[in-house]
């Protein structure tokens, strides 16, 4: 199982909130859509998370809405980091 950081996001057109997030990535070494994130997480293959501006870690998780989308916890509290990070160049 791959520990992996997220530090990119892209987002749908139609908002700015977690349910419309597209794709996650790691700058210029991946990028994946939403669905195979949440595939990954719920399927036991690969953890993602992101780390704030002080350096502490938050987990990414998989809210089970229709549709699921990804959102990040720490403390066992939803928290909004992933949505403060910068936008995947596409490449």
């Amino acid at each position: 199982m791959a520990d992996c950081q997220i530090n990119c996001i892209n987002l749908s057109n139609s908002g700015r909130n977690h349910e419309h997030i597209t794709h996650v990535g790691n700058g210029r070494s991946w990028r994946i859509t939403r669905e195979d994130a949440i595939h990954r997480i719920k399927a036991g293959i690969d953890t993602f998370y992101v780390v704030d501006i002080y350096g502490r870690r938050a987990n990414v998780g998989v809210v089970d809405a229709s549709p699921p989308y990804l959102r990040t916890y720490a403390d066992g509290v939803w928290t909004d980091n992933l949505l403060a990070q910068t936008t995947c160049q596409l490449y």
